[in-house]
């Protein structure tokens, strides 16, 4: 105010708010969406049907799944769909136990700040907190031998357990060892898994069951003619970034024929010209052709009386990976290609996959290239059976490179607060209040494993306290059975990545948030009232 007169600095229709309304609200904002996706989690939890605008629907109970198909609009909720973004982008599982612990963080926190614990005292004490957090996943953690199959298997399990595709986890977790085994390399004693060699390849129809890993790469296209072989043993691949067609000119052109014959003479020549690509091809050795882009009819007919196998307009990711699987080069001229640019492989042959054909590029030179081809009734159980998939081959890749794993059924998170506690008392000041605080939170999970099986929470969790108060590390619940138990005995197991990054995320989302203490909200162009007159209002921002 000045002279009375008030001074307006933001944009008129602008919503502000500040200090403790502004966190309340974003707590609030926050836990609303840790508590949408709660019942989802563990191997009891609940699956989930987003509709979006266009009506199409998506069936799951995988986290960041839910979130992504959530249309949400709060910032602070936005943020909590980050963690899950991040937690999956980063070790592909545990999307649902970021977002929890995140949600109980900022609630326990809720508390304190309504207790007049400033909000910068909670963050250092969570981040001292988070610390120790880790320290205590190391100390616990077992190691692993990338050999070991039957604990990597169980792991994959373990991951599957909480999917939909859980009555099928037996097939899926061996498969799923099995494509990260062929995939997995070895530099300077460490081992490293790069999900640009594995391939997954959708087809509905058909069982579940027929899932299955492919040695090679699949191709979702079929021979361009018919012709042309089957089957093509001992395959030498060209990999085409060109059309086999005569080039159109790229301006308009007017061609006048006087004589018929031209006519003949100008069909005779576009003849020769594509013959004469399919002679250079020939002359490589080269039996199979994949290429990119088009292949003109006359081009097929010749390619067919060569015996060649040729496939047309395949995806550029497919052909990359090709490239990767055969040792092929990806050629954009005829006139430069030789022998020395062609991928070998043991077959490429044409499958009929349920209507469908499809090409098999099997027993590449690389073999660290693989693919999943995965089979389902509907479209909705082929997607969460990849979902599925995409979870517990993430689960034992991070379990290969990290060499290390610990204990589920919220025995970790149990264990990490049980010496949290001790840790706090140590730390003293205000910050001890934030870190049992954060013990508090920890505790969510093995807490909403329970209500998700139907046991009462209170008890599970005395039981669970008193088992690691007596030093039984690995007890957790185990769902099946309503018993705390321990989980290694009853293959519950997952990789220390998993745990270690929910922790990291949902405390990297609570201390962003608990340190916002203004939210300024520009109202949207969208949102404005249309003017009557369509010139008015030209020109604003």
């Amino acid at each position: 105010m000045i002279g009375g007169q008030p001074i307006f600095i933001l944009k008129e229709g602008t919503k502000r708010e500040s200090g403790r309304d502004a966190m309340q609200d974003n707590i609030e904002a926050a836990k609303a969406i840790a508590t949408s996706i709660r019942s989802t989690l563990g191997p009891r939890g609940m699956d989930k049907m987003l509709v979006d605008s266009l009506g199409d629907i998506v069936i799951t109970n995988d986290g960041v799944t839910i979130l992504k198909e959530m249309d949400i609009e709060h910032p602070a909720a936005k943020m909590m769909v980050e963690v899950s973004k991040t937690q999956d982008s980063y070790v592909g599982d545990g999307t649902t136990t970021a977002v929890i612990i995140a949600g109980a963080l900022l609630e326990q926190a809720q508390a304190l700040v309504n207790q007049n614990v400033h909000p910068t005292v909670i963050t250092e004490g969570y981040r001292m907190a988070d610390e120790y957090a880790r320290k205590v996943l190391d100390e616990i953690s077992i190691k692993i031998n990338p050999d070991d199959k039957d604990k990597l298997i169980k792991m994959a399990m373990t991951s599957l357990n909480s999917k939909s595709a859980g009555v099928f986890k037996d097939k899926l977790a061996e498969l799923s060892y099995q494509a990260i085994k062929a995939i997995a390399e070895e530099r300077d004693g460490k081992y490293y898994v790069d999900f640009d060699n594995l391939q997954m390849v959708k087809k509905q129809g058909g069982s579940v069951d027929e899932t299955q890993l492919i040695d090679g790469i699949i191709i979702d296209k079929e021979k361009v003619h018919p012709g042309m072989p089957s089957t093509v043993e001992n395959a030498k691949i060209a990999l085409l970034d060109l059309a086999l067609e005569v080039k159109k000119p790229e301006f308009d052109t007017n061609l006048q024929i006087n004589d018929p014959r031209m006519i003949q003479k100008f069909l005779d020549q576009e003849e020769g010209i594509l013959k004469e690509m399919v002679d250079k091809i020939q002359k490589t050795g080269a039996n199979v052709v994949i290429t990119q882009k088009g292949i003109d009819d006359m081009a097929q007919h010749y390619l067919a009386k060569a015996g060649i196998y040729a496939v047309r307009r395949v995806k550029k990711s497919d052909v990359d990976k090709l490239a990767k699987a055969t040792g092929a080069a990806i050629v954009s001229s005829l006139d430069e290609m030789t022998e020395a640019d062609l991928g070998k492989a043991d077959k490429v042959e044409q499958v009929k996959i349920g209507d469908d054909y499809m090409t098999f590029v099997t027993g590449a030179k690389n073999p660290k290239a693989v693919s999943i081809l995965i089979r389902g009734e509907t479209d909705h159980v082929v997607d969460e059976i990849e979902r599925s998939i995409t979870d517990s081959l993430h689960v034992v890749a991070a379990a290969v490179e990290d060499a290390a794993y610990v204990t589920g059924g919220g025995s970790a998170a149990e264990e990490i607060a049980f010496r949290l506690r001790t840790y706090a008392s140590k730390v003293g000041g205000r910050q001890q209040l934030a870190i049992e605080r954060f013990a508090d939170a920890l505790e969510e999970i093995p807490r909403a494993l329970a209500e998700n099986a139907g046991l009462d929470p209170i008890d599970i969790l005395i039981k669970i306290r008193s088992e690691h108060a007596a030093g039984h590390t690995k007890y957790g619940l185990n769902v099946f059975t309503g018993e705390v138990e321990d989980m290694e005995k009853a293959n519950v197991i997952e990789p220390i990545r998993v745990g270690k990054q929910a922790i990291d995320s949902a405390t990297d989302a609570a201390v962003m948030i608990l340190r916002i203490d203004d939210v300024i909200a520009t109202k949207s162009s969208s949102s404005k009232s249309p003017s009557p007159n369509p010139g008015e209002g030209a020109g604003e921002d």
